[in-house]
C-alpha cells in the first residue's frame, strides 16, 4: 500500500505474503484457531517455505494453531538451533560463499578543492529561504551527485541549510 495507507485487515494478507517469500522460513509462535499468522504459514507452505511452530498448553485457545501446524507436519521449534539445524543445508551453497568473502567497497572519488570550490558557490546561488528539491538542485548544477551531496552536507553540518519534509532544503 502507498505510505500513509490507513492501516485495514485486509491489507495484511498482502504484506505477509510477500514477508513469507522474501524468508527461508516461518516461525509461528502463538497462534489462535483462526489466526492471519496461520495465514502466513499457509503461504510459507505454498511458497516452498520450511515452517516452524513452537508448541504450547492444549488448553490454551491461543495455541491451538501453532499445535495444529505440528501435527499437520511443521517443524516443533524448542530453540533457536532448532530452526538452524533445519535450514543449514540451505545455508550451504552460494549464501554460505557470499557470506565468506569479505565486502570491499569502491574506493571513494577524490574531489579537488577547486571542483569542490567552484560546486559551492553554484549550489548556493540555487538555494534560498523556499525549499528546494534536492533532485532539482542536482539537475540545475549539472553536477555530479556526489559532488552536489558532499557540498550540501558540508553546509548542513555548517548550519547554513536545513532539510525540510519532501526532501527539500532551505537556506538559512
Amino acid at each position: 500500500m502507498p505510505p500513509g495507507t490507513e492501516p485495514k485487515a485486509s491489507h495484511f494478507p498482502r504484506r505477509n505474503r510477500i514477508i513469507s517469500g522474501c524468508a527461508l522460513g516461518t516461525l509461528v509462535v502463538e497462534a489462535a484457531e483462526r489466526s492471519g499468522s496461520l495465514i502466513t504459514a499457509r503461504f510459507a507452505l505454498e511458497q516452498g517455505r520450511e515452517v516452524f511452530a513452537v508448541p504450547g498448553s492444549p488448553l490454551d485457545p491461543r495455541c491451538r494453531g501453532t499445535n495444529r501446524l505440528i501435527r499437520q507436519g511443521a517443524t516443533l521449534v524448542k530453540e533457536a538451533d532448532d530452526i538452524l539445524a533445519e535450514l543449514k543445508a540451505q545455508l550451504v551453497g552460494p549464501l554460505a560463499e557470499r557470506r565468506k568473502s569479505p565486502f570491499s567497497a569502491a574506493p571513494a572519488a577524490q574531489l579537488a578543492e577547486s571542483d569542490l570550490e567552484a560546486a559551492r558557490k553554484k549550489v548556493l546561488e540555487l538555494l534560498s529561504p523556499s525549499p528546494v528539491a534536492v533532485d532539482e538542485l542536482v539537475r540545475q548544477c549539472q553536477l555530479s551527485p556526489a559532488i552536489v551531496l558532499t557540498v550540501l552536507l558540508e553546509l548542513e553540518l555548517a548550519g547554513r541549510i536545513e532539510r525540510q519534509p519532501g526532501n527539500t532544503l532551505t537556506l538559512l
